[in-house]
């Protein structure tokens, strides 16, 4: 057993959503331990990050456009992935975030709610639109780019998780019920698997300010923390959002063959977040 995350170097890493805000340092993290990467994104074809990233690092990084609900897309991206890196040796399902049309007005209904603030206004294709991108798309991703770590019998499948799947948000239901299914299939999917030696794991961050939750945390014109952003830090024991640079070392632990025993787990990383019961 060697104590350190050599065995990744040379690895084929498949992410989805790996240019967003943690999928970036996630990629990037990736690519200093020397794992190849295919970045699967809707404009991923566009951005300029893969070549920057090949150049940084030493390594292969490719840019593919695809929608995670395209299965047919997906598809060819795993032919492109085959014909530039090779057979996939990791998925990480990073894709997904909330949207304000899946997003009530208000946290808790009183007796003079406006039911249009509330569950009851909320639009319905906006719910489905951010369950999907954060469940069906994880769905079939794993379907498409899994497949050959069943063929190669070995194979890590790392599931990108948040905190609402365990304690669930006010205001967001749609993404909330979303990231819970996300915990039961990777617990689902990982003794599925076992047999043929993949292993699938998820991490559940807490706070970090994205391009998805900004608007519900922070003022846009001013910066600062809204109400809702003030409570998130009152109840996070470390006080303050995390970096996203500071999931990258679990994920490269329940990559590694460091963790090869480790497989149906959800880990938090939320700056204590999920042990403090508010008093």
């Amino acid at each position: 057993m060697t104590y350190n995350f050599d065995d990744l170097k040379g690895r084929n890493c498949v992410i989805t959503g790996g240019f967003g805000v943690i999928g970036l340092a996630l990629t990037r993290g990736l690519a200093a331990a020397g794992v190849n990467l295919a970045v699967i994104s809707r404009k991923a074809a566009d951005s300029p990050l893969a070549a920057e990233i090949s150049s940084e690092f030493k390594v292969k990084c490719i840019g593919i456009s695809a929608s995670i609900l395209d299965r047919g897309a997906l598809e060819k991206a795993l032919v492109e992935v085959h014909e530039q890196l090779g057979d996939v040796d990791i998925l990480i399902n990073c894709a997904g975030g909330n949207a304000p049309e899946a997003t009530c007005k208000v946290e808790q209904m009183g007796s003079t709610a406006d039911l249009a603030d509330s569950f009851y206004g909320l639009d319905v294709e906006g719910f489905k639109k951010v369950f999907d991108t954060n469940f069906q798309g994880a769905i079939l991703s794993t379907m498409i780019f899994s497949r050959d770590m069943i063929q190669a019998r070995k194979g890590v499948v790392l599931n990108i998780s948040s905190m609402n799947s365990v304690r669930p948000l006010t205001k967001i239901p749609a993404y909330s019920a979303a990231k819970g299914s996300i915990n039961n299939f990777t617990q689902w999917f990982a003794v599925h698997v076992a047999p043929m030696g993949v292993r699938c794991n998820a991490i559940a961050p807490g706070f970090f300010l994205t391009d998805q939750n900004r608007f519900l945390l922070t003022d846009e014109a001013t910066g600062a923390l809204k109400p809702r952003g003030k409570k998130i830090i009152a109840n996070t024991p470390v006080h303050r959002f995390g970096e996203p640079e500071e999931i990258v070392g679990t994920m490269l632990y329940l990559l590694s063959d460091i963790s090869a025993f480790v497989t149906g787990v959800i880990i938090p990383v939320d700056g204590g977040y999920s042990a403090f019961g508010g008093v």
